[in-house]
């Protein structure tokens, strides 16, 4: 049986090193139109808000139309500082749901989420809530970019991650597919006979009790979780690195056994060397997206 690469820090340094530079070039020739058409989509969506709350003094007769309209609802948690998420906000005023429905059956869930937003209203953007007064035009410029900005920049690092992390699957089923692997779907793979056959793979699925970004039927038999990891800071690293992928490495292994599974991730962005070698000493095997050759030699290498 194949035994997957293991990288030596110097080696490990140079890919390190590699995938900065093009995180710094990513960055530098990103276009800045993402965040105007966001800053602009928001800017109107406040504002709205603004307008029919009269200036948040009437939330209470107002609440119903917005905390049951999608885009007006996320509107409404970027009032509070910090910024709530929906799932908090949801546990925090103890709501289940916020569709139209279950608020029509319950006008008191209304009630309590303009609580809940009211006692942590952001009172550097909105002063006169806090004073009951109405705001003056400075005022009431001023928190709608405020608020439109903080929502525009969230949107796009959100976006970032998501289309970074979707590039990198894209990428590896491409080389997959180039080897001749089939894709099917995904499922569920409580045990090792449960995953794709001999040359195929599936997309996210459930491998045991942890999901996995691409799970592989290697040539040997053996099954290959990998995972799509993209960091854009050495602290974001550690949380996607160390204390995800490795950690499901480990899961695996001890779950389904040192000779049945090969976990893997495929890294993109910023990262400590440190981390690297962490990750790897606990099972975790590591290749780039820069650089997929390493990956796919491997993989043909278990036809022997």
């Amino acid at each position: 049986m194949i035994e997957p690469p293991f990288w030596t820090a110097e080696q490990l340094e140079l890919d390190r090193l590699e995938a900065i530079e093009n995180f710094r070039k990513v960055r530098l020739e990103e276009p800045l139109d993402d965040y105007l058409r966001a800053f602009d989509q928001y800017h109107k969506s406040v504002e709205e808000l603004l307008v029919s709350t009269m200036d948040l003094s009437a939330l209470e007769s107002t609440g119903f139309n917005f905390v049951t309209n999608k885009r007006m609802l996320e509107t409404f948690r970027y009032l509070t500082a910090p910024p709530v998420s929906e799932d908090d906000l949801s546990v925090v005023a103890d709501i289940a749901s916020f569709s139209r429905k279950q608020m029509l059956e319950s006008p008191e869930r209304v009630a309590r989420l303009i609580q809940v937003v009211r006692s942590i209203l952001d009172r550097r953007r909105f002063p006169w809530v806090i004073e009951n007064r109405q705001p003056t035009a400075a005022e009431r410029g001023t928190a709608i970019i405020a608020s439109a900005s903080l929502m525009a920049a969230r949107r796009v690092e959100t976006n970032r991650r998501t289309l970074g992390k979707r590039q990198q699957e894209e990428i590896v089923k491409k080389a997959l597919k180039d080897r001749g692997f089939q894709e099917l779907p995904a499922r569920s793979i409580p045990n090792v006979s449960h995953a794709p056959e001999l040359g195929a793979f599936c997309g996210e699925s459930m491998l045991g009790t942890r999901k996995g970004d691409i799970i592989v039927r290697l040539w040997d038999f053996r099954v290959m979780p990998i995972e799509c990891k993209v960091s854009n800071s050495y602290l974001n690293s550690v949380k996607r690195l160390n204390n995800d992928a490795a950690v499901k490495a480990v899961s695996w292994k001890r779950d389904f056994g040192l000779r049945q599974v090969a976990p893997s991730a495929i890294l993109g962005g910023v990262y400590k060397l440190k981390s690297l070698l962490d990750a790897q000493e606990r099972g975790l095997t590591l290749f780039w997206s820069h650089n997929l050759k390493p990956l796919t030699e491997w993989i043909e290498k278990t036809r022997e």
